[in-house]
């Protein structure tokens, strides 16, 4: 799939693959990711400098997670442990890559909801630029990946809550008032 954008006074376009993980050792990921899905996103844009400078904020909702599946949670990336801002991933141009795994279950729900951001005029400031979801879900241990499928404004406000009560030093903009997806600001 292909979201395109508008950012820095130019088009561009995230190219988004979710595929089963047939090989997580060339992936980096543990053994126990082979079967599951994984989701690669890249960003193509023309965008140099501070103008690249963009960030992936992904939430994920999980039947075997902390709210048992009501609920969206921040997913960090587990090397770095609980950092001190949102992003799961943040540079040049980034590239969003998740490759989950479990240890054997029989059953459940997986939903990650991410999000392409750029930094506001503001110190500690996060502005939405696209989203998209993505997942799979397990039935009697027979793993079914699912989409990608483009989100909505209105998706990345409702996470705007549990975004501030994980990292309160911070803000973010509501999607609505930006065109999540379709314009930029100053664009």
């Amino acid at each position: 799939m292909q979201l395109e954008f508008a950012w820095a006074g130019a088009r561009g376009h995230v190219t988004v693959a979710v595929a089963v993980n047939s090989d997580p050792e060339a992936l980096g990921c543990r053994p126990a990711a082979r079967g599951f899905p994984y989701c690669s996103a890249s960003i193509s844009h023309p965008a140099r400098g501070y103008a690249a400078a963009l960030g992936w904020i992904q939430l994920v909702r999980s039947t075997d997670g902390g709210s048992g599946g009501e609920s969206f949670e921040m997913d960090p990336f587990e090397p770095l442990g609980r950092v001190d801002h949102p992003f799961a991933f943040f540079g040049f141009l980034p590239t969003l890559f998740d490759g989950p795994s479990r240890d054997p279950i029989r059953d459940m729900d997986w939903t990650a909801h991410s999000f392409l951001c750029h930094l506001g005029e503001q110190e500690r400031e996060a502005h939405a630029i696209l989203g998209f979801s993505w997942g799979f879900v397990i039935r009697d241990g027979t793993i079914t990946p699912w989409g990608p499928d483009p989100l909505a404004s209105e998706e990345w406000d409702a996470h705007r809550p549990v975004l501030v009560r994980e990292h309160p030093r911070w803000s973010f903009a509501s999607a609505s008032r930006l065109g999540l997806g379709e314009t930029e600001p100053g664009g």
